[in-house]
């Protein structure tokens, strides 16, 4: 079930920022790998920003991390060096860096004073997060090892990554708790776009055979 209008958004999002990226790096002569690795320890830096506390400047250098992933893919098509390799590493350590945002938050919980009932539930909506997140990019790669390729869902990385970073710069500027109802949003929407994935690559698999 694809969402109305993402197709035209990502068509978009390649035309006038992801192209002109990747010519941008292509001048400076970065590699597609080394942005694949830049953005992970992007990600990670900002795992460590939202464990001290720093929930505004956490999510900021989240979405710069997330948005670093837009550029690799496009600059190796561009340089001629996409390779199965380079596929491997970015999606290896785009769960790496979306799971380490996961702990940073899980850090912060232990440390921020919350009352031991609270904690408890915020760190049990973080878990289902983190399981339901990756198990959704999972199907995706095991689904395309079978010869069964899509990107359909209502919650993919993409999704996941605005709404994190956002949710955490919202919640850097109030003094009410937002992080966890976003959680646990994200958990549910990604639960249902497991078995949603799931549905769609039985589907592919039964049309090819």
């Amino acid at each position: 079930m694809p969402i109305p209008g993402r197709e035209e958004v990502r068509r978009s999002l390649s035309r006038f920022v992801e192209t002109p990226g990747a010519r941008l790096l292509k001048m400076l002569g970065v590699s597609p790998n080394a942005i694949t690795l830049i953005g992970f320890a992007v990600c990670v830096v900002a795992a460590y920003l939202v464990s001290s506390g720093w929930l505004l400047a956490g999510g900021l250098v989240f979405l710069a991390g997330g948005g670093l992933d837009m550029f690799d893919g496009a600059l190796a098509r561009m340089t001629g060096k996409d390779s199965s390799f380079g596929a491997l590493l970015d999606s290896v350590f785009d769960r790496l860096g979306e799971a380490a945002l996961f702990v940073g938050i899980g850090l912060y919980v232990l440390d921020a004073g919350f009352g031991e009932g609270f904690q408890r539930i915020y760190m049990v909506i973080i878990l289902l997060a983190l399981i339901f997140s990756q198990g959704v990019s999972y199907l995706r790669a095991r689904g395309e090892g079978l010869g069964a390729f899509t990107r359909d869902g209502l919650m993919t990385r993409t999704e996941r990554v605005i709404i994190l970073g956002g949710g955490l710069v919202a919640d850097g500027l109030t003094t009410f708790p937002l992080m966890p109802w976003i959680l646990l949003v994200v958990a549910i929407v990604s639960c249902f776009t497991l078995f949603q994935r799931m549905w769609t690559i039985r589907g592919l698999l039964d049309e090819n055979g």
